[in-house]
């Protein structure tokens, strides 16, 4: 805030009214050798003029440069309509929170009702909610719901496949762990990159599981067999979990049309659609699933309805008190979202539409594969995978990946997502991407940085 409005007489007769006899003593409690001294505080700069501040961070964002970005792994660099974020960051949007009153929120909830109407009509799927924090927290909404909406066993194990993303991985087992459920890790084929229905049966053994993880594309952007795996997961008496790009989705076969039944949910994260990558966040989640699991699904979803002189309007619906009072009932403590995110992606979506949103999506394709092709005509470089992928390339280097990447980033060329700390088997390696914002000239200037970075290279000779 611009200013303390609070006098020293308004403190006083504070303090007073809680029987204190300073600010300190509300801190009592933050142990002596944790406080910040005097000598700490006369370390402070002297404060700076609103120009002088202005002109440091100008200087500091140029020092950042603006480089080339060839890492997708999750976050991706996509071109962002400039009105976008024009109409976001109105002040109807930007400063909204939680539609409680939904007669003082139309606005705000007929764009999470249309935010919802996009991820059904692009997951294939009946009911999505009004998004959740990130792909992440979205995955681990997903397991936990699987488990209480699979009627047909009462079992709390998870399929989970080591070829989705390891930060997903990570998230999950932090957050459904502590629940008691049991996350069973799945292989990969490592000729294909694929995960098999030979390697979930594997995991799965004698014992039954509640849920199927399916990731479509996976980690390394390879593209499932998602029909034999979902009909794998209900022949097994587990629901099938996707975890799509939304992207892909223009392109490939939506969740709700894997196998003879379908996906019974789908994840995944929205910052694909008209998020910038800003240092990693924030972004949204979204979740979806079919009509029959609805009371089990988390967070806020926003309903249609007709007022009493049959009038459109938009309200929450589905949300049972304990959601927000009675925390320990709830069946999930998450009950708000990012909504000023799901704005941005509601208006990059309808500023696209199918036909625009099909088009990128083609061109993140075309653009990959064209820098497969560049960069597998370096000596020692190969694709580490030989089924088709999306718009996430892995490959196999003749040199050390992180001194590569460290080379490239010293010429403003974000080369790629180190593969090795994750998955040290396919070492050396590195997941490339190319969305449409790439050009031939850019892709071009990648191949011949690291052609030459390999050639010095002591490993590549």
């Amino acid at each position: 805030m611009p200013f303390i409005p609070h006098t020293p007489d308004d403190i006083a007769a504070m303090l007073a009214t809680l029987g204190v006899d300073s600010i300190a003593a509300l801190f009592d409690e933050i142990p002596p050798e944790l406080r910040v001294g005097a000598q700490a505080l006369d370390a402070i700069p002297e404060a700076r003029s609103e120009m002088e501040i202005t002109r440091l961070m100008q200087s500091r964002a140029r020092a950042d440069g603006e480089p080339l970005c060839f890492i997708g792994a999750g976050a991706y660099d996509h071109h962002i309509p400039s009105a976008v974020w024009q109409i976001a960051s109105r002040g109807e949007f930007y400063s909204a929170y939680t539609p409680y009153q939904a007669e003082a929120s139309q606005g705000t909830l007929q764009v999470l009702y249309e935010f919802q109407s996009m991820m059904t009509a692009l997951t294939g799927l009946d009911v999505s909610n009004a998004s959740l924090y990130d792909g992440a927290s979205a995955l681990a909404e997903a397991v936990l719901m699987a488990v209480r909406a699979n009627r047909q066993t009462k079992s709390r194990r998870i399929l989970v496949p080591r070829a989705l993303h390891p930060a997903y991985r990570r998230v999950l087992h932090t957050l459904v762990a502590p629940q008691g459920l049991e996350l069973v890790e799945v292989g990969f084929d490592p000729r294909g990159g694929h995960t098999p229905v030979e390697r979930l049966e594997a995991a799965l053994g004698e014992e039954a599981c509640a849920a199927v993880v399916i990731a479509q594309p996976n980690f390394f952007g390879i593209l499932e067999s998602v029909d034999e795996l979902t009909d794998w997961a209900h022949a097994h008496q587990a629901l099938a979990i996707a975890v799509v790009n939304p992207v892909a989705l223009a392109l490939l076969t939506p969740p709700g049309d894997w196998g003879a039944k379908g996906a019974d949910l789908a994840c995944g994260e929205a910052q694909p659609l008209g998020m910038p990558l800003a240092s990693g966040g924030p972004y949204a989640g979204f979740l979806c699933c079919k009509q029959e699991y609805v009371r089990q699904l988390p967070g806020r979803i926003v309903g249609r309805t007709l007022d009493l002189d049959g009038r459109p309007g938009f309200t929450l619906t589905l949300q049972a008190r304990e959601q927000h009072i009675r925390r320990g009932k709830a069946t999930s403590n998450i009950c708000t979202n990012q909504g000023l995110l799901v704005t941005a992606a509601t208006i990059h979506l309808a500023l696209l539409g199918a036909e625009g949103l099909e088009r990128v999506a083609a061109s993140c394709h075309a653009n990959t594969q064209r820098l497969g092709e560049l960069l597998c005509a370096i000596s020692g470089v190969e694709p580490v995978f030989e089924r088709p992928v999306f718009h996430e390339l892995a490959l196999r280097l003749p040199a050390p990946t992180a001194s590569v990447l460290n080379a490239l980033a010293a010429e403003d060329i974000l080369g790629g997502f180190d593969l090795d700390p994750d998955y040290p088997e396919l070492e050396p390696a590195l997941l490339v991407c190319a969305t449409e914002r790439r050009t031939e000239d850019e892709l071009r200037h990648y191949a011949q940085r690291l052609a030459a970075h390999l050639e010095r290279s002591p490993a590549a000779s």
